[in-house]
């Protein structure tokens, strides 16, 4: 296998895919120093203010003359990224992918959504009862095991002493993660004075088997609580897995902690796994929209149309404005962990990150605690905190999560969450966390690498557990962006 990955023959770096020494010949050059795996060396002499291009694009400007053979990273790379933009409607050739036959056993909602589990949601209104949601759903899972796929409380530290949209926002993703087609019954336990009162939370639910509780009314809430859950078990328990399509998916796409092998291998591959559902006629949801800046004209340029192009830069210009509101500059990414592993800027970063799109149209734009609306690629506001940006994709709809990793994490999330590490070596140390080897790419190909990976999301939504779901990792996470009283 070459050391090195180049992506298009435009580029003027290359990404080492072993630890390399000085004086190796790559590529017709010389190494001038050593280059770590996961890393950049120049392939050609970049001069000063020239950009640098990887992926065939520019993700960054060169701060100095960078020779043939050196090193490329945060010391003579920076990003050349400023505030909000302006952009050109101009729709290009669409790739579409042929619709594949597979298929998974799903729970067929009356709503006509197919959930990947059939599980009993506990979800507090507000922090003051989280820990009542909790054992109430600990005891529960005792109580009633093997009857539904699981017994899962929220918590959360919000529900009061917001305003306004702020409040919205956390009752918007409340009440759609109380309508998720994984829950087979919830359970919503209140308070009694919190500014997220019940009434007003269930107004956004939909949910046939619902049930609510008031902690200050109950003479005992835990056991009142634990008698709801019975009912709702009672009813979740008649569901049962029956066959569904592929098009019945509904895929959330998410990559934390990235490295420089997540753009090469995990997130291409997972942008097979979006072509792959989209083309059957199955949605496919996309966020962090911070880690889209410098790669907003590819998905701006596969927009059904002009109103979804215009939904598209008013997502993007306005996450800008939100940074530039707080003195942050939109470039304040990657992550330390990220610049580690090889990411120089937010452009290499983002070029990387939307190939979890793959080539699907974007037909929808939405705004955070929205639910999907439409087949195909879905963009989703949401920053790109792992635990807010996840829980938003659950509670938007995604009955599965596809979380690509090069760094590793043990977070889970409300729905089936997928963790496919960049590399192989991640995978080796930590088989606990990881549910696929997409190192296995640059061995095997993308395109078996894809078939088997497609086969694991079938079984993951057929019942198989994730390493998350294993290890009894449920997290959520709500965006605050408001003042608290």
């Amino acid at each position: 296998m070459t050391p090195v990955f180049q992506i298009d023959p435009r580029d003027s770096v290359a990404t080492a895919l072993r630890d390399l020494d000085t004086g190796e010949q790559i590529l017709g050059v010389t190494l001038a120093e050593p280059i770590a795996k996961g890393h950049k060396l120049a392939v050609r002499a970049i001069a000063a203010g020239e950009p640098v291009l990887k992926f065939g694009f520019p993700i960054g400007r060169a701060t100095r003359d960078i020779a043939p053979g050196a090193h490329v990273h945060t010391h003579n790379v920076a990003t050349a990224l400023e505030g909000s933009g302006s952009y050109t409607y101009r729709p290009g050739a669409r790739t579409t992918s042929a619709a594949d036959t597979r298929s998974f056993l799903g729970y067929h909602r009356p709503d006509g959504r197919v959930g990947t589990r059939n599980e009993i949601w506990i979800i507090p209104t507000v922090g003051c009862v989280a820990r009542t949601a909790q054992k109430i759903a600990e005891r529960a899972a005792a109580l009633h095991a093997g009857k539904v796929d699981g017994i899962h409380a929220f918590p959360h530290p919000f529900g009061c002493s917001q305003l306004g949209d702020d409040l919205a926002g956390t009752r918007a993703i409340l009440a759609a993660l109380a309508s998720h087609p994984n829950a087979g019954g919830v359970l919503i336990v209140g308070l009694g004075c919190e500014s997220n009162q019940a009434g007003k939370l269930l107004e956004g639910v939909d949910q046939p088997n619902l049930r609510t509780l008031g902690a200050q009314m109950a003479s005992d809430e835990i056991e009142e609580g634990l008698a709801l859950v019975a009912e709702l078990v009672d009813e979740a328990a008649k569901a049962r897995r029956t066959p569904a399509p592929l098009s019945a998916l509904v895929l959330g796409v998410k990559c934390g902690g990235s490295d420089g092998f997540s753009g090469l291998t995990a997130n291409p591959l997972v942008g097979r796994m979006s072509d792959a559902v989209t083309a059957a006629g199955g949605t496919a949801i996309l966020t962090e929209i911070p880690e889209i800046f410098g790669a907003e004209q590819m998905l701006m340029d596969r927009a059904e149309n002009q109103a979804v192009f215009g939904g598209i830069v008013s997502l993007v210009n306005d996450f800008k404005a939100y940074f530039t509101r707080h003195g942050e500059p939109v470039s304040e990414n990657p992550s330390p962990g990220n610049i580690a592993g090889g990411i120089t800027t937010l452009e290499e970063k983002s070029l990387g990150a939307v190939q979890k799109a793959g080539h699907a149209t974007v037909t929808d734009v939405i705004s955070y605690g929205d639910r999907v609306r439409a087949h195909g690629l879905t963009l989703l506001e949401a920053p790109g905190n792992d635990a807010v940006s996840s829980t938003a994709l659950a509670a938007a709809g995604a009955t599965a999560i596809l979380f690509t990793t090069g760094r590793g994490t043990p977070l889970g999330f409300p729905v089936p969450t997928v963790k496919i590490a960049s590399n192989s070596d991640l995978a080796t140390r930590k088989p606990g966390w990881i549910d696929f080897d997409a190192g296995k790419v640059l061995d095997e190909g993308m395109a078996q690498a894809a078939d088997a990976l497609l086969d694991a999301i079938c079984a993951i939504a057929s019942g198989r557990e994730t390493a998350a779901e294993r290890n009894g990792e449920r997290e959520i996470a709500i965006w605050k962006r408001g003042v608290t009283l």
